[in-house]
């Protein structure tokens, strides 16, 4: 897959997994499926959702340690700040052929264009909060995001 193609990629999956409304009672119903997921595979990750700069759920998987939560809140920043995936924001920074680390000009010890961020995004309202992994390869991370996601909403991956 060429970049052009994964970043075509990336914006379908933000244009079909979309919420109709969420509320804790949803960060928790997310934040199990992606536990559940990451536990029956043995995934040493760490999961965060938040919602309007509110932790709503966080857990941490045997294996996982401190460094994902930092990386949790580098990816989630670049997130709140684009509105956008963390895979994507960096994609389109490869795609025009750079980094987002050479010309963002942000902080890379506050932001990370890596994959495992995914926007919380509202029908009719946008982008108001994150879902994060991180202890993967990036796309990993995200991909595991995206898998609950197209379940939870009833989306189908292959469009």
């Amino acid at each position: 897959m060429t970049g052009r193609e994964l970043l075509d990629e990336l914006i379908a999956q933000e244009q079909r997994l979309v919420f109709p409304a969420f509320d804790e009672a949803d960060a928790w119903e997310v934040g199990g499926a992606l536990r559940d997921v990451a536990l029956s595979a043995s995934l040493p990750v760490a999961i965060s959702i938040r919602r309007n700069g509110q932790r709503l759920f966080h857990t941490a998987l045997p294996g996982a340690s401190a460094d994902n939560d930092g990386w949790l809140d580098r990816k989630c920043a670049v997130v709140d700040r684009y509105g956008q995936s963390s895979l994507r924001v960096g994609e389109q920074f490869r795609v025009r052929g750079s980094t987002f680390e050479a010309s963002s000009r942000l902080d890379p010890a506050v932001f990370a264009a890596h994959g495992g961020a995914f926007p919380l995004l509202l029908g009719g309202t946008g982008c108001v909060g994150t879902i994060a992994v991180s202890g993967l390869p990036q796309r990993d991370d995200h991909q595991l995001i995206v898998d609950v996601l197209d379940r939870l909403l009833g989306s189908d991956s292959s469009h």
